[in-house]
């Protein structure tokens, strides 16, 4: 199965050596997002709402590379550096996904890339 890597400008360019997006098959690995805007690739200030609502803005726009939405995700996994923020980011989460919502995982870590307090990857299914 060929693997298509995807890219857009809506959405942060990868600050290591990785792809936005990995397309095999009918699936899309969609790496990490921190709350970069990607027209400047500075973080965006505020609290984890405003940096939960950002990644989620650009995972929005990787899966519209991708020929897809949000909801196509089966699968995401949130990285947070305080557990302690697990409502906030739900409460931004329930306005980018609708029921049936994709398999979540939410893991507790002590830092992230640039000092960030979330990330967040997703994997998309495409087919029928």
């Amino acid at each position: 199965m060929a693997r298509h890597p995807l890219h857009t400008d809506s959405a942060p360019r990868a600050i290591g050596p990785y792809s936005q997006a990995i397309r095999a098959g009918d699936t899309v690995y969609l790496s990490g997002q921190i709350p970069l805007d990607p027209a400047t690739m500075t973080l965006v200030e505020g609290g984890i709402e405003a940096q939960a609502t950002r990644v989620f803005e650009n995972l929005k726009a990787v899966a519209a590379a991708a020929g897809g939405t949000l909801d196509d995700a089966v699968r995401v996994t949130i990285f947070l550096t305080d557990l302690g923020q697990f409502g906030a980011v739900n409460e931004v989460m329930i306005r980018y996904f609708r029921e049936p919502y994709p398999a979540r995982v939410t893991v507790g870590v002590s830092a992230l890339p640039r000092g960030v307090a979330i990330e967040v990857d997703a994997i998309l299914y495409l087919g029928s």
